[in-house]
Formats: C-alpha cells, sequence, structure tokens
C-alpha cells in the first residue's frame, strides 16, 4: 500500500466514523464558524480546566478535509496542555501552508498535508483550527472579565 492511499483511508475513516462529535453540556466555550467559500460550518466547544484541554467537541457539516480535519485535531489536542494544544495548532499551520513542519509531532494529521497543494481546501482543513484558536481568546477573555 502506497502512502497516498494511506493517508486518503485515514482521512476517509474520519469522515466517516468523526470522533469527539457532540456537544459538552457544561464548562465550555462555544465557537461558530463557517466558510463561505464552500459552505463548510462548524460548532467548536472547548472545555479548558487547570490550563488542560479537558473537553473538545465539535458538530458541523462540510466536506470530507473539513470534517477529518475537525476530527484529527479533536483526537489530537484532548489532554493536551493549552500551550502545547496551541504549539500544535501552529505546527498544523505550517504544514497545510507547505512550509516545514514537525509532521512527526501531529501525527495522523500528516494525512492532510497534500491539502497545501489545494489552496482552494487549504480553508477547509483550517476551519476547525481557526475554531479552537478563537474558543481560546474567548476562554481568555472569559477568565480575565
Amino acid at each position: 500500500m502506497q502512502l497516498d492511499d494511506l493517508y486518503r483511508q485515514v482521512i476517509m475513516d474520519h469522515y466517516q466514523h468523526p470522533r469527539n462529535q457532540g456537544q459538552i453540556e457544561d464548562g465550555a466555550v462555544s465557537v461558530h464558524l463557517h466558510n463561505p467559500t464552500c459552505g463548510d460550518e462548524i460548532t467548536l466547544q472547548l472545555a479548558v480546566e487547570d490550563g488542560i484541554v479537558r473537553d473538545v467537541r465539535f458538530k458541523g457539516i462540510g466536506c470530507s478535509i473539513s470534517i477529518a480535519s475537525a476530527s484529527m485535531m479533536s483526537e489530537t489536542i484532548k489532554g493536551k496542555s493549552l500551550e502545547e494544544a496551541l504549539e500544535l495548532a501552529e505546527e498544523f499551520h505550517r504544514m497545510i501552508r507547505g512550509e516545514p513542519a514537525d509532521t512527526e509531532r501531529l501525527g495522523d494529521l500528516e494525512a492532510l498535508q497534500g491539502v497545501s497543494k489545494f489552496p482552494a481546501r487549504v480553508k477547509c482543513a483550517l476551519l476547525a483550527w481557526n475554531a479552537f484558536e478563537r474558543a481560546v481568546q474567548e476562554q481568555r477573555q472569559e477568565r480575565r472579565a
């Protein structure tokens, strides 16, 4: 099996069987983003306790790239410190822009590396990550208030 085939299988598995879909009942920041270019939408909820991503859930409609990216992201950042999760977000942004990135650190997310060759799909892959970063900003603002 070639690497491209394996990557396609990973993406399709996360698209057809997304992890961490649903919602968090209490103590979560919720962010809704829409990609008007292709119609993808995501509502992401983030729960952080003591600087650790306790839970992350999403509901979304969109293409295979958008849903797979959200699913893989949720698995990758859950249980990580907020700072480590934000570092992974930066690493993912670099990879998707076609810049040098530590893909080993990203785990299954490496399967989305080829998206960088398709500028129209980059926004699809980044939608969940942008929602996560916005949720972190909102969570930090709530703590300051």
